[in-house]
This record gives C-alpha cells, structure tokens and sequence, in this order.
C-alpha cells in the first residue's frame, strides 16, 4: 500500500472518530441540561404556588375573625338588651306602629260589625268581610284579606275587576286604614244598589220594557225602552241613566225621551215628571208607582 494513502485514510478515519465524539459530547450536554431547566421551572412554580396558598389561608383566617367579631358584638348586644330588660329601639318602633295598626283594624271592625262589615283576624294580618245591602235586603259579600305589615298590602280578596280597589288602596290604605275600609264599603254598596234595583225591573216589570234592560259591568249606565201604561200597544219612552258618581244609587244624569208623534202638552209634561221620578227614586220603586197608577186606572173603570 502506498504510504501516503494510508496517512491519508488514518487522518480522515481519525477526523471522523473526534466528529462523533464531539456530537456525542454535544448531545449528552442537553440532556444533561434540559432537566435542569424544567426543574429550574417547577421550583418557581412550587414558590408561586406556596406563595398563594399563604395568601388564601391569610385571607381565611381573616374572615373568620371579622365573622366571629360580628358575633361577639351580636352576642354582647343581645347581653344587654336581656340584662337592661330594654327592646332594641328600632324593632320596638316597629313592633309598636304594627300592633297599633292590628288594634286600630279590630276597633273599626267593632264598630262597624252592624253596618255589614266585620273580620276576623289571621296569622298575617286580618280578613275584612264586607257584606252589601240596599233597602234592608242583605245582597252579594266580599272579602279582602290585609297582611299588617309595613306597609300594608293586600294578599286576596273577592272585589269585581271594574271597582277601584287600586286607587282606593292608592289613596287611604297607608294613611287611614278607616276611610279605605268605608271608601271600599261605599262602592261595593252603590254597585250592589244599582245592580239589585236594574235587577228588579227586569224580574218584576218585564211587562213595562220593549226588550232588556241594557247596562254595563257597573250598572252606572242603563238604558231602556218603556211604557208607562204595561196594556198599551206603543213604546214610546226611552231612558238613560248615568251614574257619575260611583257611590250613589240614584243617577246623577237623567234623559227621557218621547218617540210618539203626539207632541201635545200633556205628553211632554209625562216625559218630564218621568225625568223627575228617575232622579228622586230607585228604578224599581219608579215602576211600582206606575203599576199602582194603572191599578187605579183599572178600577176607576171598574165602578
């Protein structure tokens, strides 16, 4: 063999055998240093981590100490409530303007038991029963049921939809627990009034009308074609009745007309003391003097 390929190939051989050990060298370096670096980040970690639950078990301990503070000032206070025998002074005003509203409901319940209103008293409050009447007929009761506290609020009660029990209690349920209760009897009174007398006439002077008697959900408007004598033929009235004023059994607005084509004196003299009797007596009460009128009208015949 040639002398200097051999030197030739033992060079290159060598220069490959440092190579390798070098990139070996290289290779074994990071492995050696890779683990230190993730162990370099778990230790700050575990610190951030130590650091925060030092934080929640100091924000912990804080609370506890405010909460068992708390308790201690409650403890003590009710120490020295029991000890002085004084009620603390803002429940005993409270306690004191509740019990004086639950009297003042009994005492108006007493007083008014005979005019058709009475109660009885419950576990929130107290149950009102107002009971309607026209004429000494005893008609339709309702109730409502009162929660005495502050304020005061109604829980049930049985009042028709188109009475104002929302401006009454508006008005008068917080300021004068007396004149909501009358102001509630007098419309549920007027309603059952003015229902029981357009009742009336269509029950016992059906004979007097050309059809029913046509009225809304409060009766405070009617109206109605009549005749003043039952046996005649002709219709020649027509009635409106408006009831401005929701508390009155009598209209506040009266219109008679007369349909006949005699216009003399002597029907418009009817016509007008019809207008008259509308306005003065209940409907019913107006229907019973013109029966009577005919009666004697029948008798006069008679003999």
């Amino acid at each position: 063999m040639d002398p200097a390929n051999a030197l030739s190939q033992e060079g290159e051989s060598k220069g490959g055998v440092l190579a390798h050990l070098e990139r070996l060298e290289t290779r074994s370096r990071k492995k050696f240093e890779e683990p230190q670096g993730v162990q370099a980040v778990e230790s700050t970690l575990g610190r951030k981590i130590h650091l925060l639950r030092s934080l929640r078990d100091r924000l912990r301990a804080e609370v506890q100490q405010r909460r068992a503070r708390l308790r201690a000032e409650v403890q003590q206070r009710r120490a020295r409530v029991e000890g002085s025998g004084e009620p603390d002074q803002t429940l005993q005003v409270s306690e004191q303007v509740l019990e004086r509203k639950r009297e003042d409901i009994k005492a108006i319940l007493q007083a008014y038991r005979f005019t058709g209103l009475s109660g009885k008293l419950t576990s929130q409050g107290v149950c009102v029963c107002i009971q309607t009447a026209f004429e000494g007929n005893l008609l339709d009761s309702y109730f409502v049921d009162l929660v005495i506290q502050k304020p005061l609020r109604i829980h049930h009660h049985s009042i028709p939809a188109f009475i104002p029990l929302e401006e009454i209690s508006a008005k008068y349920l917080q300021t004068n627990i007396q004149h909501f209760l009358f102001s509630l009897c007098e419309h549920l009174n007027a309603y059952s009034g003015r229902k029981y007398q357009a009742d009336r006439l269509q029950s016992d002077f059906a004979a007097f009308l050309a059809g029913p008697l046509q009225r809304n959900s409060l009766c405070n408007l009617l109206s109605f074609t009549y005749k003043a004598e039952p046996r005649g033929q002709a219709f020649p009235f027509c009635a409106r009745l408006l009831y401005k004023d929701l508390t009155v059994t009598l209209p506040t607005d009266v219109t008679v007309t007369y349909q006949g084509m005699d216009s003399s004196p002597s029907w418009e003299e009817q016509r007008a003391s019809h207008e008259h009797l509308l306005c003065t007596k209940p409907l019913h009460q107006v229907f019973a003097l013109f029966a009577r009128r005919e009666e004697r009208l029948d008798l006069s015949v008679v003999y």
